[in-house]
């Protein structure tokens, strides 16, 4: 639960009572309109944010409210973030060296600054760039680069966790798949998981395992990336998936959006509870809801 307070009189309830898990090596995918909530669950879990309610478990360890220097350093090592924006993300008064190796730095990871520099070449070398442009500051990359600068700065430390928020939305469609393989390929070969925040539904499916669709603060369904494209229960689900365009021109000119909206769909959130459908595919509704949604099937 994540609630801001504006004054007095006014609370923004960003996030309420979302729940899920990532398993070490998995991919989980959260979609949503822009304003439900997607950024502020991902700054919460890595503690950008103090939640307002409930935990945040991370590989056993309670790291919710106050922690101790331990648990706090093991956060930081353990968990990165990959930001939306590549260029607002580095800061353009450092050279790429760095911005790189300013964790490894903080933490004493590498030995000696040589040490810590074949580091950084090796983990250009990784991620598609080459260690020659270490010596470069981020404004004389293109977009796509920066944002390989940005992974790379997440991966140096080698996390168990990366959040990206949102990481792709910036960049051409051709160096969007790009990035996408590149993270699929370290994941492969690191097995860390991913917290996958996109609006973009296709690539969700592509480097998702499992999926949050979230609406207004709430987990309105979650499921395998299967589950919810081949068999989407919520009525936003539904509306989100017919939104998406066909490659085909003949299927695009026959596709229909189906309508969803919350002010006169006469569902209440707040007096939902989660229902498992079946496997790990949940639904937010009440038991009324619940039954008219699968006699609709």
């Amino acid at each position: 639960m994540q609630h801001f307070h504006v004054s007095r009189s006014f609370t923004v309830r960003a996030v309420n009572g979302v729940s899920f898990w990532i398993y070490p090596g998995e991919t989980y995918g959260l979609v949503g309109e822009s304003g439900s909530g997607k950024t502020t669950i991902g700054r919460s879990i890595i503690r950008l944010y103090n939640p307002t309610g409930g935990r945040v478990v991370f590989e056993g360890k309670d790291i919710t409210g106050k922690m101790d220097n331990a648990v706090r350093e093991k956060l930081r090592k353990d968990m990165q973030m990959i930001f939306q924006d590549p260029m607002a993300s580095l800061n353009p008064r450092k050279k790429v060296e760095e911005i790189i190796g300013e964790g490894l730095a903080i933490h004493q990871i590498g030995g000696s600054r040589k040490e810590r520099q074949i580091l950084i070449g090796e983990m250009l070398r990784k991620v598609g760039l080459s260690p020659e442009h270490a010596g470069r500051y981020p404004h004389q990359f293109s977009g796509g680069q920066r944002q390989r600068v940005g992974i790379a700065r997440a991966l140096i430390m080698n996390p168990k966790l990366i959040i990206a928020d949102e990481c792709i939305s910036a960049l051409d469609v051709s160096i969007q798949a790009q990035v996408v393989n590149l993270m699929k390929d370290i994941q492969e070969e690191t097995h860390c998981a991913y917290l996958f925040i996109a609006h973009d539904l296709s690539m969700v499916k592509y480097i998702s395992d499992r999926i949050g669709v979230l609406h207004l603060g709430y987990m309105v369904e979650s499921g395998t990336k299967e589950e919810i494209f081949s068999n989407p229960i919520h009525p936003y689900t539904k509306s989100l998936l017919s939104a998406i365009p066909h490659p085909n021109p003949e299927v695009e000119r026959r596709r229909v959006a189906i309508r969803y909206d919350y002010a006169s769909s006469g569902l209440d959130y707040s007096k939902g509870t989660e229902h498992l459908i079946e496997g790990s595919h949940t639904v937010l509704g009440t038991d009324e809801d619940i039954r008219k949604w699968i006699h609709e099937k």
